[in-house]
């Protein structure tokens, strides 16, 4: 069993992956669950359990998909959730590295509009919210920041589909 990366990159310029039916029922399925059985599996979408096994292995090499345990911040001791949104001058790519390599900080992205940059923190409350920005002020190119706490989580969903 591999581990998942730890910092995971999406490439605007790779070509997608294109799936058959198949993999998207499998996909569709793992999203609903993901500890279904591989022979559960199997029989959702008329396969056998190898053959299940194999197709998620595939997409998980490919990058296509990680199966991961999804926690609640709350429930592990961590009440202090936030978005922030940085402005940076000079290279975003660079300053998207440091970023993620801030252990609190697990969510990373390259944005249009207000910011160039945001960011997802989980913290264990205002005091380490407060740390983990000066840490993203004490990156020379980051030039403003703005944070969004959050107060209450009405929807978080990972079962999108495949479209």
């Amino acid at each position: 069993m591999t581990t998942p990366p730890r910092v995971r990159r999406s490439n605007p310029d790779a070509a997608p992956v294109v799936l058959d039916e198949l993999s998207k029922q499998i996909i569709e399925q793992l999203q609903r669950d993901g500890r279904m059985p591989y022979a559960a599996i199997g029989k959702a979408v008329g396969l056998s359990e190898a053959a299940v096994r194999q197709r998620v292995q595939r997409l998980q090499e490919a990058g296509v998909m990680q199966i991961v345990a999804v926690t609640d911040p709350l429930m592990l001791g961590f009440p202090r959730q936030a978005m922030i949104g940085i402005n940076v001058e000079g290279d975003l790519e660079s300053v998207a590295d440091e970023l993620a390599a801030i252990e609190e900080i697990d969510y990373v992205v390259l944005t249009a509009g207000s910011f160039d940059i945001i960011v997802e923190v989980v913290c264990e409350g205002d005091g380490h919210l407060l740390e983990i920005l000066s840490k993203i002020r004490a990156i020379p190119a980051v030039r403003a920041t703005e944070s969004f706490v959050y107060l209450k989580l009405r929807k978080q969903t990972y079962s999108w589909g495949t479209r």
